[in-house]
């Protein structure tokens, strides 16, 4: 499967409708994205069972700003709708395939489970402010950098 154009149309179903999703933040005029392209594409091509998207974050600035996407390249990673990795910075095959393979190999229950904990300890942390914990996303699933 080759890569799809993420929009704002789009995101929400694309992330809701399917298991594991991965997303490039990229931009035309950025020299890294342009290095990092070919080598997302072979992994979509590799991967099947996974969504591949990119975000044009020129035109896309909503998406953009939704991520706080200060660098790019930027790689995000959903499994089962939660974010379960970001990071900037453009990746070798080797070190994509490290993550796509952490992303495979998480166990989501456990992944819930420290969510809620962190949930609740951010509530805890308000004393009752508003009681909305803040947005978090979970550790790298053990990627070298």
């Amino acid at each position: 499967m080759s890569t799809i154009e993420i929009t704002q149309d789009n995101f929400e179903s694309t992330i809701n409708d399917n298991e594991i999703i991965l997303l490039d933040f990229w931009a035309d005029w950025c020299g890294p994205c342009k290095q990092f392209a070919p080598v997302f594409e072979q992994a979509a091509e590799a991967n099947p069972d996974i969504v591949f998207g990119k975000i044009d974050t020129e035109a896309q600035q909503q998406l953009a700003g939704l991520f706080a996407i200060s660098s790019i390249p930027t790689l995000v990673a959903f499994r089962q709708g939660i974010v379960v990795f970001a990071q900037p910075g453009a990746l070798a095959a080797p070190q994509l395939e490290q993550v796509i393979t952490a992303v495979k190999g998480l166990d989501m229950d456990e992944v819930r489970a420290e969510l809620a904990k962190q949930e609740a300890a951010a509530s805890a942390e308000t004393d009752g402010a508003d009681g909305a914990a803040p947005d978090s996303i979970p550790a790298d699933p053990g990627v070298d950098k």
